[in-house]
């Protein structure tokens, strides 16, 4: 098993969906993929900050997922990174009402001395300045994942194209993928990201799946169709904790192994549309993600006679 290292934010939500809406609850990219990495058992590490604000049994309930909090800065007189949002009727578009980055502003990640050999880093949203000083600190990972958004795009290009020249895999949504490469097919978007430097890249498209892209090689892996979506947030992180996690318990880093990935990324990522903020993912038994991989293989696999 390998280990992993996974920085991003820990935070608080707000969130208003047509289904009802939350005060202030647990949030982050880093929360998100700690807690879907955790169902691998792995070795994770989170680098993050939080304020005096943040509640001492959300950092236990991180450990007892076994995830090491050594890197969660704690600034006693700050206040925690804040995000509030409005989802539409289709629960794909949002609105964001409010960003308050708080402790977040100045935060310089210190990754624990115990894991800057970490075979695997996973580098949640935050500002590509941030995810490079993480990437500097580590002795020669095997694999680093890189998940971004369109906000840094539009502020921090260049900063975020020297990342990008050093990871192995991307993360980022159909959208982000044509605005990074300024290219509309997908399939030329990928190979136009490849030549940044990654050697795979991951399109994310909601509720229609996920593609993984190396060299000439498309691999699919559907979404599941769910009778309810409740809140989308943390999806994506969910999705990346999943296909992390996977990575860093296997060790292996292959093409086939990186589809498994995929699969089990996706399943986890299902479960915590369902309700709320980290709810339904804190819940979740190794039988239930079982029998969804289970759904998601009957969803797949079909015999077709050729004529």
């Amino acid at each position: 098993m390998s280990k992993l290292v996974i920085v991003g934010t820990v935070a608080f939500d707000a969130i208003e969906t047509p289904f009802g809406k939350t005060d202030k609850i647990l949030g982050g990219a880093a929360t998100y993929i700690g807690i879907s990495a955790s169902n691998f058992a792995v070795d994770g590490a989170i680098v993050s900050v939080v304020g005096g604000d943040f509640p001492k049994e959300y950092i236990s309930m991180l450990e007892e997922k076994g995830m090491n909090v050594d890197g969660l800065e704690i600034v006693e007189e700050g206040k925690t990174f804040f995000w509030s949002g409005k989802y539409h009727n289709d629960m794909n578009s949002r609105d964001t009402l409010a960003t308050e980055l708080n402790v977040l502003a100045d935060f310089n990640p210190v990754v624990p001395q115990e894991y800057k050999d970490a075979e695997v880093v996973m580098l949640g949203n935050l500002h590509p300045i941030v995810q490079m000083g993480v990437i500097e600190q580590m002795n020669n990972p095997k694999l680093i994942v890189l998940d971004t958004m369109n906000f840094w795009m539009d502020c921090a290009l260049e900063d975020l194209k020297k990342v990008i020249a050093k990871v192995d895999v991307i993360t980022i949504n159909d959208e982000e993928a044509r605005q990074l490469s300024g290219e509309y097919s997908l399939v030329t978007a990928a190979a136009k990201i490849m030549k940044m430097g990654p050697k795979y890249v991951v399109i994310k498209k909601g509720e229609h799946g996920a593609l993984l892209f190396h060299k000439d090689d498309i691999f699919y892996a559907p979404a599941l169709p769910l009778a309810e979506v409740f809140d989308p947030t943390g999806a994506g992180d969910t999705f990346a904790g999943g296909f992390s996690g996977y990575l860093a318990k296997t060790g292996d880093f292959s093409y086939e192994n990186m589809k498994t990935a995929l699969i089990y990324g996706s399943a986890l990522a299902s479960f915590c549309v369902e309700k709320f903020g980290t709810e339904r993912m804190l819940k979740l038994s190794k039988k239930e993600v079982h029998q969804r991989l289970q759904q998601f293989k009957s969803l797949t696999q079909f015999d077709i006679e050729l004529t």
